[in-house]
């Protein structure tokens, strides 16, 4: 049985109240490994060539308020 198998088996048997805790940690979890990801792409450059291409038509008026 694979990890993934066994720990889905383990969240079905849990109960009401461990599942909305179990719920909760995961969504902070999952939150808190999305900002690593982005600040992890952001230090490496990812972001930087759509960032100048953003700028760019910002300084040629391109852009409006939202």
């Amino acid at each position: 049985m694979t990890r993934v198998k066994e720990l889905a088996k383990e969240v079905q048997a849990l109960t009401s109240e461990e599942l909305a805790a179990f719920r909760q940690w995961f969504e902070e979890y999952a939150s808190s490994d999305w900002d690593r990801q982005i600040e992890e792409d952001a230090l490496a450059g990812k972001f930087d060539e759509l960032a100048r291409k953003a700028i760019s038509e910002h300084n040629a008026g391109r852009t409006s308020e939202i």
